[in-house]
């Protein structure tokens, strides 16, 4: 399929990635931000353009992939009737692009992307669409750069996994932050903590997190609780966020 990609932050330059590798053509990226649609462009061997008047006409689908406060104004600009326009986003209704083309969608790829991943992410995308057309092309599409089943997802379900996933994802990885600079003032490789960050998610696969949750505050152990409060008693930051979680792990 002819694409266009409408942005030029992490969510496109991934799907751009994937999409070139299935063997799609990046037919033109649009992003108000030049260097960075010029950079993707010159990496893609497509054309960028920095104004909405200048988005070709030509392509099969429409992907817009910017933050979820400017699909609106993104879509006010944009008239392409009877072509395939889809945004990306979770928390944002499909209807938001009712008036840019019959044919709208969603095409929400849950995952965190960074463009600057040497690895391209794992992917699971939902879809949803204005008509059993459309869906049947986002899905395609969606099938042609995941090995994952497409999954159908209106807002409400959307939404729903959107905050599962910043529990998941979002927040660990801010836990993650707090132990790497722990370990950085203390003089600890935080490297030396990978090993069971990675066993702890591979063991995701067979158990429940319930199942799996060890730990002082589990155990009440309040001995090594006073402890480690001690020790992050220069960090109230780290502090805080400790006192918090083992109070509602104790709790839980």
């Amino acid at each position: 399929m002819n694409i266009v990609i409408i942005g030029s932050g992490n969510v496109a330059a991934v799907l751009g990635r994937k999409l070139l590798k299935a063997g799609h053509v990046i037919q033109q990226i649009y992003g108000r931000n030049a260097t960075a649609a010029s950079e993707l462009a010159y990496e893609w061997n497509t054309e960028s353009a920095n104004y909405t008047s200048l988005v070709v006409k030509t392509a099969d689908v429409y992907l817009i992939a910017v933050a979820d406060t400017a699909i609106a104004a993104v879509a006010a600009d944009l008239r392409l009737k009877n072509k395939i326009v889809a945004h990306t986003a979770a928390a944002v209704p499909m209807d938001v692009l009712k008036g840019v083309t019959d044919n709208y969608g969603v095409f929400y790829p849950l995952q965190s992307m960074r463009k600057q991943q040497e690895n391209s992410p794992e992917l699971t995308i939902y879809t949803e669409a204005s008509n059993a057309d459309t869906k049947k092309v986002l899905d395609q599409l969606a099938a042609s750069i995941t090995n994952n089943p497409v999954q159908p997802a209106d807002l409400d379900k959307r939404s729903r996994l959107h905050v599962a996933a910043v529990f998941a994802s979002n927040f660990t990885n801010y836990l993650f932050d707090l132990a790497a600079s722990f370990c950085n003032k203390e003089g600890i490789s935080f490297s030396e903590l990978l090993p069971l960050i990675r066993n702890t998610v591979e063991r995701l696969n067979e158990e429940s997190p319930s199942q799996m949750q060890t730990g002082p505050a589990v155990r009440k152990d309040l001995d090594t609780i006073h402890k480690h409060q001690e020790l992050l008693k220069d960090y109230p930051e780290h502090l805080m966020v400790y006192n918090f979680l083992t109070e509602a792990l104790m709790r839980h």
